[in-house]
């Protein structure tokens, strides 16, 4: 039916606890889920025979040890038994409507990319999946806390087997950017992009950033980050779900009338970014001489 595959952080205290939750959930969507985990942190090998997954210990890695888009989706790509695949990040729980979409998309589409927004959520336990209304209670936790995540953020990428992601540049995983070159590419390539946030009650399992040694700012603003910012080429190659060709909405593809809108929005900030650069180099030296210095944080 599905194959999920990921990269997990150590399965260590809370991060460890919603991992398992995240990775269950997929799991439950189906009998014929196959689950693959890729990477060797403390407690993978473990978490995969305990819970019946595929693990692949080799990933290549950069010199600090964080791994590379693309040996993770290359690898999936060999190694899957089917020929739907879905990269989840390993903190997100899917329901049921995950699988109503992805089956819906791929029976009108022949080649896509689903993707979609988050909604985040603290939850400190591991749940009972067991409890037949435990999918109504994680929604109805993450409708009531009312955090969705805006269009930029992407944790789940789902198409079908093939797809040209054979050809991703040394982007790290992890580190902001990378999901949005996933969004241009697909674009670039002509693969008809489909949002399905409107449809898909996608929940982040809110946890710290102790697994980077400057947390959450590092993530973002680090020298990784700056890496992969560099791949996008300064955000020329940067999409957001704004740009997606088709909305999944009540059970319905429709094309998306305010992409349009997107491509404005880029093309005004790709031109604009350079004159705003050349207007400060050009007004430097009357902004000191009155007394206008930039700012510097410390």
């Amino acid at each position: 039916m599905l194959t999920f595959f990921s990269t997990a952080k150590p399965f260590l205290g809370h991060i460890g606890t919603i991992q398992r939750n995240a990775i269950r959930s997929w799991r439950h969507l189906h009998a014929d889920v196959e689950v693959i985990l890729l990477g060797d942190d403390k407690g993978t090998a473990e978490v995969c025979e305990e819970l019946g997954l595929v693990h692949v210990k080799e990933v290549e890695k950069n010199r600090f040890g964080t791994n590379y888009v693309s040996s993770i989706f290359d690898r999936a790509q060999e190694m899957a038994r089917h020929d739907l695949l879905c990269y989840t990040n390993c903190d997100i729980l899917l329901l049921d409507d995950f699988r109503n979409a992805i089956e819906l998309v791929s029976e009108a589409k022949p080649q896509f990319l689903v993707a979609g927004r988050r909604w985040d959520l603290d939850l400190k336990y591991p749940l009972d999946f067991h409890l037949p209304g435990w999918q109504v209670e994680v929604r109805r936790l993450a409708r009531e806390a009312n955090r969705r995540r805006p269009a930029q953020f992407m944790d789940y990428f789902a198409f079908k087997k093939g797809l040209y992601y054979h050809k991703i540049p040394e982007l790290l995983i992890g580190r902001a950017g990378w999901d949005n070159w996933m969004i241009w590419a697909a674009r670039y390539a002509g693969v008809p992009i489909v949002d399905v946030s409107a449809s898909v009650c996608a929940v982040h399992q809110n946890h710290d950033y102790s697994h980077h040694p400057q947390g959450e700012k590092g993530i973002y603003e680090g020298e990784e980050a700056r890496w992969n910012y560099r791949l996008t080429e300064g955000h020329r190659k940067f999409g957001t779900l704004e740009s997606a060709a088709y909305l999944l909405e009540s059970g319905e593809l429709r094309k998306n009338r305010k992409r349009w809108l997107a491509d404005v929005k880029r093309g005004w900030r790709e031109v604009s970014r350079p004159l705003w650069f050349s207007f400060l180099d050009f007004s430097r030296p009357l902004r000191h001489k009155i007394g206008l210095r930039q700012r510097v944080r410390t």
